[in-house]
């Protein structure tokens, strides 16, 4: 029988330490290749350069998710309406921005809304689609406030599952437009995305009014209507892009086809639960939950009570 060779425990870590050496060695030459096939005409862009920026705010947002409630236990909500409705019409008014530039642009350029390749010019209108899609970027990361805002008001039934992954992700995604692509196809998600934010955020800041204002607003179902056919549209541009080879990375049609799904499910699940389950009387289209239903007042009710 032959006899059992035994490794000495110092030989064992030398070679786990190697082993995780070489994992981390060959994890930072693929990251320093990628970054060699980055677009040049945004290098130097505020939080371009680096994915830790970007890393950075995720985390700390959620952080501020996870202890932002329970520092609000104990604490009376703020109301916040002097401060609510600026921030959302500043929000529609870059939405707008966004959207614009990217449709004049791409208009004069003649982009394909099925398959437009990423092309490092530096053509005016090129760098016009670029800058706005630095800004959608940018603009992802102002929408952390909307999560803040919740929780400074004690509206915890907002903190849903799509409402923390649906912010969480797009501000990292993005980061990966912008470095990468950040014009061709790009252009088209985000300027659709930038359109329909624009009547989202108007319809955020005219329903801090109250009641008086929001039963004017009678489009307000029709937001989360249009997300999914947003979500939809993408999924068939990345599907179409991986079977007509359209000249883009790859990777990023599948990113898109997998992301697009998860918001199908998610947003849909969300529309069942407030339009079809609690009928047409929800007024609240925000991620996940409907808020004004007389459920969930009278629950409002008995805990500020």
């Amino acid at each position: 029988m032959a006899a059992k060779v035994s490794i000495p425990f110092e030989k064992m870590a030398d070679i786990l330490i190697n082993s995780t050496q070489s994992v981390f060695k060959e994890t930072y030459d693929y990251y320093l290749w990628t970054l060699s096939l980055s677009d040049n005409r945004t290098k130097g862009w505020p939080l371009v350069d680096s994915p830790a920026p970007t890393v950075f705010y995720t985390l700390m947002y959620l952080f501020i998710v996870w202890i932002g409630p329970k520092l609000m236990k104990n604490r009376r909500p703020f109301q916040l309406t002097w401060l609510l409705v600026p921030y959302n019409l500043a929000m529609a008014a870059l939405n707008a921005y966004i959207a614009i530039r990217l449709l004049t642009a791409s208009f004069r350029l003649r982009y394909s809304y099925i398959c437009e390749p990423c092309r490092q010019k530096y053509d005016p209108d090129e760098l016009q689609i670029a800058d706005a899609v630095w800004w959608y970027y940018f603009s992802k990361l102002l929408e952390f406030c909307d999560t803040f805002f919740f929780i400074l008001r004690k509206k915890e039934e907002q903190l849903t599952f799509l409402h923390v992954y649906h912010h969480s992700t797009m501000f990292s995604f993005w980061w990966i437009g912008i470095k990468w692509v950040p014009s061709g196809s790009t252009f088209l998600p985000a300027m659709v995305n930038s359109g329909i934010h624009v009547l989202m955020y108007t319809y955020y800041g005219l329903s801090v009014f109250g009641p008086a204002v929001s039963k004017y607003l009678w489009w307000k179902k029709y937001l989360t209507i249009m997300q999914l056919i947003q979500f939809t549209c993408a999924l068939l541009l990345g599907i179409n892009g991986i079977r007509t080879g359209c000249e883009f990375p790859l990777w990023m049609h599948y990113v898109l086809i997998i992301y697009m799904i998860s918001f199908i499910i998610l947003f849909g699940n969300f529309y069942m639960k407030a339009y079809i389950a609690k009928g047409s009387k929800c007024m609240e289209v925000r991620y996940g939950q409907c808020l004004d239903d007389e459920e969930t007042i009278a629950k409002r009710k008995l805990k500020s009570n």
